[in-house]
């Protein structure tokens, strides 16, 4: 889909959209549509009881010389921000894909008194940019109405330069986003460790980034024996990928910030299998990692003035005769030992062996990883919510800050030393679960904790919103790619120089 500028002006055809104002009623150039039409808006605002109320849409056909006019509600100017106008951009999109659009003329109907630094165009664009996100690459036969038909959205803008700029920005963090989903959608026997690291190789390389991929022999090198083990049963290979960018090369701090990405490319749970109905989903185990992909690949396509690096563990988890058993211990590269009773608690073994090689590695002033981790998470938090663990107060507060701005939303759960202690083992020095089932998704982070040492650090358990079920304003069900955005957000605040 084409996404154009112009100043604000009736088109001489076809659809247009007015957003409006909550009781503000039409503007100028609304109000000359409705003349045009002997008042047709008006009397259809009136019938439907429109207003303009946040999520109000309300479409009426052929009035004047238009095809359609489609009336979005932008709800009340005071409380109005950019992700209120994100989420009219999607909505716009669905309704003119709905009704079968093939072009359209969005006019925001706004008053002179918007706040100022408010890009509104741009942000109606990059909604409905992120909206139009389609995974559908192996559909060999669709019925007529099946593919939109959408194909250019005309925005107009009091300065549509400066539109257009701040598009341009934001463009560049939705292809991530598109890249993350495209990963994340992606069947295992398509995606697995190598294939994966081939399209970040691929992906990245081209924006400056480097991109290193460390095979089995070279973890076997390093010690990597936790990260090994989840995948000894598997014929695929287990990679780890290291992704640099050094986008502030001449800042007196150079140390990195950090991000670290579960990559289970298909987890079956090993010979602790999961049960049949639902192990499809299974596919999205590294949402995590496309995540880490993703956020680098906005980071770079922007141009941040950061140094960032993201390291993402990819693996598969199968039961085959080699495969790690219930009882097993194994050494991870910081040489703790681990009882693994349970093979698909195998996300924190693959994480563990990745967050100590970054601390070790990269000395990152801070490190974020994320995780499709644990069930419990979704018990304790819904669809609505990822949870964030973290041993630094300030970096839990600029993440939590970040997820608010994108709509990425973060909750704070307690990581405490009665955790800790229920992972300590007779056998070795820790075990990969509790004897309970409660606080299930702590347990997991604490386990995590006791590789990272002193750096701050926070764990987002992403498992309740990797993968959304329906529509929602920016994200088509499937794929969300929850995280590019808001660590994005998080980077740009609180390092970019």
């Amino acid at each position: 889909m084409e996404i154009n500028f112009v100043k604000p002006a009736l088109p001489g055809n076809g659809t247009i959209v007015l957003a409006i104002f909550e009781e503000r009623g039409l503007g100028e150039l609304g109000q000359t549509v409705d003349k045009a039409s002997g008042g047709q808006l008006t009397r259809a605002m009136t019938a439907a009881g429109f207003s303009g109320k946040s999520d109000e849409t309300l479409m009426i056909q052929a009035p004047a010389w238009f095809d359609r006019v489609l009336l979005i509600g932008m709800g009340k100017l005071d409380l109005v921000k950019p992700m209120v106008a994100e989420a009219a951009g999607g909505g716009i999109y669905a309704q003119l894909v709905s009704a079968k659009a093939t072009s359209a003329t969005v006019i925001p109907d706004t008053p002179k008194d918007v706040p100022a630094g408010f890009n509104f165009a741009a942000d109606i664009a990059m909604g409905a940019l992120l909206r139009s996100y389609r995974f559908d690459k192996y559909r060999t036969v669709q019925k007529p109405g099946q593919k939109p038909v959408l194909t250019e959205l005309t925005i107009a803008a009091v300065h549509p330069n400066a539109a257009r700029s701040g598009f341009n920005r934001a463009k560049a963090v939705a292809e991530a986003v598109f890249f993350t989903r495209d990963l994340v959608s992606e069947p295992a026997n398509i995606l697995y460790p190598e294939s994966f690291a081939e399209r970040v190789r691929e992906r990245l390389t081209g924006l400056g980034v480097t991109v290193e991929v460390l095979g089995e022999a070279k973890l076997a090198k390093l010690g990597m024996g936790a990260l090994l083990g989840v995948g000894q049963g598997s014929e695929r290979e287990t990679q780890l990928v290291v992704m640099s960018y050094n986008g502030a090369p001449k800042v007196k701090n150079k140390r990195p910030v950090a991000f670290v990405g579960k990559g289970v490319t298909f987890d079956t749970g090993g010979i602790s299998l999961k049960p049949g109905a639902g192990m499809e989903d299974m596919k999205w185990d590294m949402a995590g990692a496309g995540a880490v992909a993703g956020l680098i690949a906005a980071l770079a396509g922007r141009k941040a003035k950061v140094n960032a690096v993201g390291v993402i563990a990819l693996v598969e988890n199968m039961p085959d005769g080699k495969a790690q058993r219930p009882g097993d211990i194994v050494k991870s590269m910081s040489g703790q030992t681990i009882e693994v009773l349970n093979t698909d608690a195998e996300g924190r073994l693959a994480l563990a062996d990745a967050l100590w090689y970054t601390v070790d590695r990269f000395k990152p002033q801070a490190m974020v990883d994320l995780a499709t981790l644990t069930g419990a998470v979704i018990i304790a938090l819904g669809s609505e919510f990822a949870a964030v663990f973290a041993n630094d107060d300030g970096l839990a507060n600029q993440l939590l800050a970040a997820g608010t701005e994108t709509g990425e939303k973060l909750w704070r759960l307690p990581m405490v030393d009665s955790y800790d202690k229920q992972i300590d083992t007779d056998a070795a020095d820790m075990k990969n679960i509790s004897d309970g089932r409660g606080a299930g998704s702590a347990i997991g982070a604490v386990f995590l904790k006791r590789f990272v040492k002193d750096t701050k650090w926070a764990h987002l358990d992403i498992a309740g919103v990797a993968w959304s079920k329906k529509d929602s304003a920016t994200v088509p069900k499937g794929a969300t790619a929850f995280g590019v955005r808001l660590l994005d957000r998080f980077v740009a605040d609180s390092f970019e120089h």
